[in-house]
């Protein structure tokens, strides 16, 4: 009997979120002299331009297949530029060898998407990437140049508010594609270690993902002409971050602390149960009727309005925690406490249609500045400092096996 056939892996591109078979992985002439003294000149690129706007590339031609390098049929030179077959974009040096995770940022208008992002990804470079013995680079030079130049230099350096994110529309002509990051952590646990044995050969070894992230504006959840590929975007994604903003709630802006700046009043579009109502959908579109299945980590974000009416002993005044991973105890505590606020904010219309429309989700509460913004859109005279940022996004690592998940004993 012959023996069956195995599937092939289908990968996505971290740029346009297509799917595809690894053989189908182009490459892109590296534009250097060949041995014969050839070389291929920039041209018009179509595809490449569809998606991000025009600017002439070098010729794209197929590979082969489990290949990593290829020879130009036009100038014969060698190159191991690989592109995504469906956007021409260049590939990440380690993707398809490599865990590629996209993780989903949604939110409605002055939700704080871009300014979380931002501190999000300072905050795993520098103080939680200590403690938890990881690191996030970006995985391509664009992504470098861009989130050092515009957003991490506009924030830290310039403390200026980030702009509010353009729409996919503008994206299509022009604007530039996803941010991409390569995390990657250090893990240890015990060889050889049975029921009998306190002790066995600690071995470590790094765990590297490649992470995607689409900033996609709050107008990209209405507008017809973006629903196309923000809707591929969630459906690829491997897990769900959705920022809802408890000043856009009547009930919240109600119960903030004095002084603190309130968002533009919005439309009913703007109300986060819409909003998670829309993000929903796109989920769930061309799908069976059912839960979603995608770990979902409900972000309530500029929890610094609020602090004021928390107890001391509340788990939202809690110091983050400090262990080399997700506690999931604290994270329980979080959950129970924002859950008893939805209430207060809300009623109970967000946390029952979370409960009959995702099969895993977790409630947080995060402050990316730490206090108030200025009227003319600058970082408080405080300076930034963030409050449990990186909760969200290392949950749903953990839900993906990245990142470990420490669980206390009961004693």
């Amino acid at each position: 009997m012959p023996g069956r056939i195995r599937p092939q892996i289908r990968l996505v591109c971290p740029y346009c979120y297509d799917t595809f078979p690894r053989w189908r992985i182009q490459f892109r002439c590296s534009g250097r002299p060949s041995r014969s003294g050839e070389r291929c000149e920039a041209a018009p690129d179509q595809i490449y331009s569809s998606h991000f706007g025009q600017g002439d590339q070098l010729p794209v031609f197929a590979g082969g297949l489990w290949r990593y390098r290829a020879s130009c049929p036009h100038c014969h030179s060698e190159t191991q530029v690989r592109v995504c077959p469906s956007c021409h974009h260049r590939l990440p040096t380690h993707f398809g060898r490599i865990r590629s995770r996209l993780v989903a940022l949604v939110g409605a208008r002055e939700s704080g998407k871009t300014v979380y992002l931002t501190v999000l990804i300072h905050e795993l470079t520098n103080r939680s990437g200590e403690r938890l013995d990881s690191g996030v680079w970006g995985a391509d030079e664009e992504t470098r140049r861009v989130f050092a130049g515009d957003y991490e230099r506009q924030l830290y350096q310039e403390s200026q508010l980030l702009e509010a994110t353009r729409t996919v529309v503008a994206t299509r002509y022009g604007l530039r594609p996803p941010l991409v990051f390569s995390f990657a952590t250090r893990v240890t646990w015990l060889w050889g270690a049975g029921p009998a044995q306190l002790v066995g050969s600690a071995r470590r070894a790094t765990r590297k993902t490649l992470l995607s992230f689409f900033d996609t504006a709050g107008e990209d959840l209405m507008s017809v002409d973006s629903v196309e590929l923000n809707a591929r975007y969630l459906q690829a994604a491997s897990a769900v971050l959705i920022i809802l903003d408890p000043l856009q709630m009547p009930s919240g802006r109600e119960r903030a602390a004095a002084g603190t700046r309130l968002p533009t009043p919005g439309s009913v579009a703007d109300d986060p149960y819409e909003v998670l109502q829309r993000v929903t959908d796109l989920l769930q579109a061309g799908r069976r009727w059912g839960q979603v299945r995608k770990p979902l980590a409900v972000v309530f974000s500029k929890l610094d309005g609020f602090w004021d009416a928390m107890s001391p002993e509340s788990a939202l005044r809690r110091p983050e925690p400090t262990a080399r991973g997700v506690d999931e105890q604290d994270g329980l505590d979080v959950h129970a406490q924002i859950e008893a606020l939805l209430h207060e904010w809300d009623g109970r219309r967000i946390d029952y249609f979370l409960q009959n429309n995702y099969r895993t989700y977790r409630y947080f509460g995060v402050s990316a500045l730490g206090d108030t913004p200025t009227e003319d859109n600058r970082v408080s005279e405080k300076g930034i400092q963030p409050y449990r940022v990186t909760d969200p996004f290392l949950w749903l690592l953990s839900r993906l096996g990245a990142v470990p998940v420490i669980r206390r004993r009961l004693t």
